[in-house]
Formats: structure tokens, sequence, C-alpha cells
């Protein structure tokens, strides 16, 4: 796990993304460390724009397309969305070399054997102790866990 923090300095920043392999981010902090350089374009070599639907009706449409002026022409570039809303799809069309489109029925969005919960945790200081509990409770071997918050 990769978590993404503000550096003091320069030097601090440049030091902490040396190594790793996958950082996680929201366009506005990723175009951010690449115009800054704390990120460097020319050691990307995916570039992935996961609920691209979400990020594109939250604003972020002027983000995501200087991330990709930014990014060499040879980058493999994954773009996922549970709906493919135009702007989405002109996202492919202007940024990626022929891709490959891998549509799901909507009745089909759900696995067989994948079970899905929601929990609602009140206070923010809640959810680790939340989450350890689930973790006693249930058999899990494999997890995704997704947070959504109201805050902006």
């Amino acid at each position: 796990m990769l978590v993404l923090v503000e550096l003091a300095s320069e030097r601090m920043k440049e030091s902490f993304l040396v190594g790793f392999h996958v950082v996680v981010g929201t366009p506005g902090r990723v175009f951010d460390m690449l115009r800054r350089q704390s990120l460097r374009p020319d050691y990307i070599k995916m570039f992935v724009l996961d609920e691209a639907d979400e990020m594109l009706s939250r604003g972020f449409k002027d983000q995501i397309y200087d991330i990709f002026q930014l990014l060499p022409a040879k980058v493999q570039t994954g773009v996922f969305s549970a709906t493919m809303p135009p702007e989405a799809l002109e996202i492919t069309r202007k940024f990626m070399n022929k891709p490959v489109r891998i549509l799901v029925k909507r009745d089909e969005l759900t696995l067989e054997g994948i079970k899905q919960f929601y929990v609602n945790v009140e206070k923010e200081e809640w959810k680790l102790e939340t989450l350890c509990d689930l973790y006693e409770t249930l058999a899990i071997t494999q997890c995704h866990i997704c947070e959504y918050s109201t805050q902006g």
C-alpha cells in the first residue's frame, strides 16, 4: 500500500518516491506531482484511470487531459468505468492507441461467489477498528475496500 503525504521539502519528496511501483492519487494530486516533477513521466509505464465516469462527473476532465498531455506516448493506459459515458469514450479515442473495449452486461456486474458489503461508520476514527473487527469475524481471503466520502 502506498499513501501519499504532504512532505516538507522537495528533497524529502524526491527520496519518498524512489523505488515505488504504484502511485495512487486523485487527478489533481497526480497532475500536481507531475507538474512539480516529484513524479517523473518518463518513469511511468502504465496509467490507470479508475472510475472514469465518476472522475469526469466530479469535474476532473481538464486535469485528466493535462495528465495525458504530460505522459509519454508509450505509456500503457487503462480506463475503467461502471458506465461508459461519451466523455469516457472521448478519452479512449484521444489518448489511447487501438483501445480494446471489454463490455460487461449490467446483470453480470456482480460476479458469483463475490459478497459485497456496505458498512456505514459514523466517525472517522472508528473506521480502522471496524475493519479490524470484520477481519476477525469473517473468513476473508481477498478483499477490495472502497471509501466514499461526502467531504470535498
